[in-house]
C-alpha cells in the first residue's frame, strides 16, 4: 500500500513540511470562493417547473498538501509515498481531492442555474492521510472551510449534512456523547439547521429538520443520522447496543412522520447493506445493519428515499421486505475525490448528482449523474463537467420507485447484460470502460444491489 518509508530523520521532516503545507492551504481556504480555472462547463438542461430537484455532494476529501512537483511520490500526502499517476492541476488518481477540482465542482454546479429546492451533502471533508499528520484542529478546519466554500457558491440555499467517518481526528472514532467536533461543526453548519437540531447533533452528531416546500402543504422530513458509529473500525461503540441512543431516536421519529403522515428521506455517509465490491461484508456491524434493515422495512411507507455516501462509488440498493417485494429506493452517491490506492484495479472520475422529485409526494423521479473526466481535464487544463447519464433514460424505467429499480435488477441478472456493463461503467463514473464485471464481480453487484439483510444475502451468494 506504501511506498518505502523513510528513516526516522527524513520521515519526521516530510511530517513537518506536511503540517506547514496543511497549514498554509487552511489559511488560504479562508479565502472565500477562489476563482476556479477553467472554461466554463456547458449547463445542464433545466428541469421542468413542474418537477422538484436537489443535489447531492459527498466525499470531498479535501488533500491540501497537493501540488504538482518533479518527485511523485510527494505530490500529496493522500498517496501516503506512492507514486502520482499523472498529476495535473485537478488531481491524480493516487490522491485526493486539490481545492481546484472542489472549487470546479461547485463553480460547475452554481453555473448550470438549476431551480433547486435543497442540497444534500453526505460527508467527508478531511484527506485520506496516517493519522499523525491530522489533528481534531485540523479536521474542524477543513470541515468549516468546505463548509464555508459552499456557503460562498450557494449563499441562500438550504443544505442538509452529514457527518462522514473521516470528519473526525482519530479518523472513524466518532463518540457517542458531546464532543469539540461535534460543537464546533454543529456551529459551521447553524445557518442551515434549527435549534432542535443543533441540539440532537451536538449530543450525537444526527439530527432531524422539516423541508416545508412551496407546491406541498405537507413538509419533508430529513433524518441525517451518524452512520459512522455503527461503522465497523469505530472502536468506540464496540458492544453498545445503541451507541447514543440513535436508533431509539431513528425509531420514535420515523413513528411520529408516520403518524403525522409525513414523507422522509434518510441521508448518511456510511450506508447500509453490502459492499457491491467484495463478498459478505457490510460497511457497518453486521448487529446495527439488521436493525436498521429492520426499522426501515417497518416504516417503508414512510421513507420516499435514502441517500448515502462513503464507498466513492456510483450504486443502488432496493430494499425489500420478508417476501422479497420491493418497498424502499437506497443511492450512494459517488465522491468527488478521485483517490484509490496502489492495490485498487479501479477508482472513480469525480462525480456530483441531481435528483428529481415530485414536490407533492416527495417520490425520486429521475437522477442526474454528473462527472468530470479527470484525464482530459488534466490534459487541457480545464474543467469540462459534463453529464453522465439520466438513470431512466440509461436503463428504460419509469422513475425511482422500488419496484422499477427491483425490475431493472432483473434485466442486469441477464447473462452477459449490455446493461449490467453500463451500469458497472457509471459505477466507477466511466473511469475505463473496458473492465469488464462478470463471475463473482458480478454475483457481488447483483446479491448487494437487491439484498440488505443477512439470511436473504448469503442465500444469493450461494446460489451465485
Amino acid at each position: 500500500m506504501r511506498g518505502a518509508r523513510p528513516g526516522a530523520a527524513s520521515r519526521a521532516m516530510e511530517l513537518a513540511g506536511g503540517r506547514r503545507a496543511l497549514s498554509l492551504w487552511l489559511l488560504l481556504l479562508l479565502l472565500r470562493r477562489l476563482p476556479a480555472p477553467g472554461a466554463a462547463a456547458p449547463a445542464p438542461p433545466a428541469g421542468p417547473v413542474a418537477v422538484g430537484q436537489f443535489w447531492h455532494v459527498s466525499d470531498l476529501h479535501l488533500d491540501p498538501t497537493y501540488h504538482i512537483t518533479g518527485d511523485h511520490t510527494k505530490v500529496c500526502s493522500s498517496s501516503k509515498g506512492a507514486n502520482a499517476s499523472n498529476p495535473g492541476p485537478f488531481g491524480d488518481f493516487f490522491c485526493d481531492s486539490p481545492y481546484q477540482l472542489i472549487l470546479s465542482a461547485f463553480k460547475y454546479m452554481n453555473e448550470s442555474e438549476q431551480q433547486v429546492s435543497f442540497m444534500i451533502w453526505t460527508g467527508d471533508s478531511p484527506p485520506h492521510v496516517p493519522v499523525e499528520e491530522l489533528s481534531t484542529k485540523m479536521v474542524i478546519n477543513v470541515i468549516g472551510n468546505m463548509t464555508s466554500t459552499i456557503q460562498s457558491f450557494f449563499p441562500d440555499l438550504q443544505v442538509f449534512p452529514a457527518l462522514g467517518n473521516h470528519d473526525y481526528w482519530p479518523q472513524d472514532q466518532l463518540p457517542v456523547s458531546a464532543s469539540e467536533v461535534y460543537s464546533a461543526v454543529a456551529n459551521f453548519w447553524k445557518p442551515w439547521l434549527t435549534d432542535e437540531a443543533m441540539s440532537t447533533f451536538k449530543k450525537g452528531g444526527f439530527y432531524t429538520q422539516l423541508f416545508q416546500s412551496s407546491v406541498s402543504p405537507q413538509p419533508l422530513r430529513i433524518i441525517s443520522l451518524n452512520t459512522n458509529l455503527y461503522y465497523s473500525p469505530n472502536h468506540v461503540t464496540l458492544n453498545i447496543t445503541d451507541p447514543a441512543n440513535q436508533l431509539a431516536w431513528l425509531e420514535s421519529t420515523l413513528e411520529i412522520s408516520l403518524q403525522k403522515k409525513e414523507k422522509v428521506y434518510v441521508i448518511g455517509h456510511v450506508p447500509i447493506g453490502y459492499l457491491p465490491f467484495t463478498t459478505n461484508t457490510t460497511a457497518i456491524r453486521g448487529y446495527y445493519n439488521e436493525r436498521l434493515v429492520k426499522i426501515f422495512r417497518k416504516y417503508s411507507d414512510v421513507i420516499a428515499g435514502q441517500f448515502f455516501g462513503h464507498t466513492h462509488r456510483d450504486s443502488i440498493m432496493i430494499l425489500l421486505d420478508e417476501k422479497e417485494n420491493p418497498i424502499n429506493s437506497l443511492f450512494v452517491a459517488p465522491a468527488v475525490t478521485p483517490v484509490k490506492s496502489v492495490w485498487q484495479r479501479e477508482s472513480n472520475n469525480p462525480g456530483v448528482r441531481l435528483y428529481q422529485y415530485d414536490p407533492l409526494q416527495y417520490s425520486l423521479l429521475d437522477l442526474w449523474q454528473f462527472y468530470l473526466n479527470l484525464t482530459d481535464a488534466n490534459m487541457k487544463n480545464e474543467s469540462n463537467w459534463k453529464l453522465e447519464y439520466i438513470l431512466t433514460k440509461a436503463y428504460g424505467i419509469e422513475d425511482l420507485k422500488p419496484e422499477n429499480l427491483y425490475e431493472m435488477a432483473k434485466q442486469f441478472t441477464v447473462p452477459h447484460s449490455k446493461l449490467f456493463q453500463q451500469y458497472y461503467n457509471n459505477f466507477i463514473v466511466s473511469y475505463d470502460k473496458s473492465i469488464v464485471c462478470e463471475g463473482d464481480c458480478k454475483t457481488n453487484q447483483m446479491c448487494a444491489m437487491r439484498y440488505l439483510d443477512h439470511s436473504f444475502y448469503t442465500d444469493c451468494i450461494q446460489r451465485g
